[in-house]
């Protein structure tokens, strides 16, 4: 059966997926044209060699990381919304995100989730340096966040664990604490409950002062 006619749009998303997969190592024209069941040079035509290619999904990247736009009835949800949206776009894609960033474009990237930010700020009664630290605020906790969970779910396994560490003595004799902190770690209520309290001190009077 002939498959349909290729399309470089089709190309990009089988390409991004691969790169997502295993890597930008992993991506190599080969293994495109198999993945596509065509010929390499019916890639070739669509995109050109693979370092075009690769600036072309860069190119993707940023534009699909400027989709982000706010949702909710108030301020605070909408930075919330945007605050989310920009952790799950940059969790979805480490692989890509690190191709944006090796080619100087990590701050165009965030320029749309920025504007966003800025947008809700005003809305919410903040201006100029007092809204640009908060805006910094949210996009740090953000970055970090992810960061530090990737960080985490790298790591070798550690000896002794943070299981094996808190009993109730190091918990200043809190076993509740102690038990909570040695289980494992609920990233997504983590971020919920950091976010919220950050943005909630971020537009409370003085809050960013």
């Amino acid at each position: 059966m002939t498959r349909s006619a290729l399309t470089g749009e089709e190309v990009l998303t089988t390409a991004a997926r691969l790169v997502r997969a295993r890597g930008p190592a992993a991506l190599t024209m080969r293994r495109l044209a198999t993945e596509l069941g065509t010929a390499v040079t019916s890639i070739y035509w669509h995109v050109g060699n693979r370092e075009s290619l690769l600036d072309a999904l860069v190119e993707r990247t940023v534009r699909e990381m400027g989709e982000i736009r706010p949702v909710g009835r108030t301020p605070h949800a909408r930075i919330v919304s945007v605050a989310r949206a920009l952790y799950t776009a940059l969790r979805e894609r480490p692989q890509l995100i690190a191709m944006v960033h090796e080619r100087g474009l990590t701050e165009r990237m965030f320029l749309p989730a920025q504007q966003a930010l800025v947008h809700e700020m005003h809305a919410a009664g903040l201006c100029g340096e007092t809204a640009a630290e908060a805006v910094r605020a949210v996009q740090f906790q953000v970055v970090g966040f992810v960061l530090v969970e990737r960080n985490r779910e790298r790591s070798p396994e550690q000896h002794p664990s943070e299981g094996e560490l808190w009993d109730s003595p190091t918990a200043e004799h809190d076993p509740a604490l102690a038990r909570a902190l040695a289980g494992p770690v609920d990233t997504e209520r983590l971020f919920t409950v950091s976010l919220d309290a950050l943005v909630t001190s971020l537009l409370s009077p003085g809050g960013a002062a």
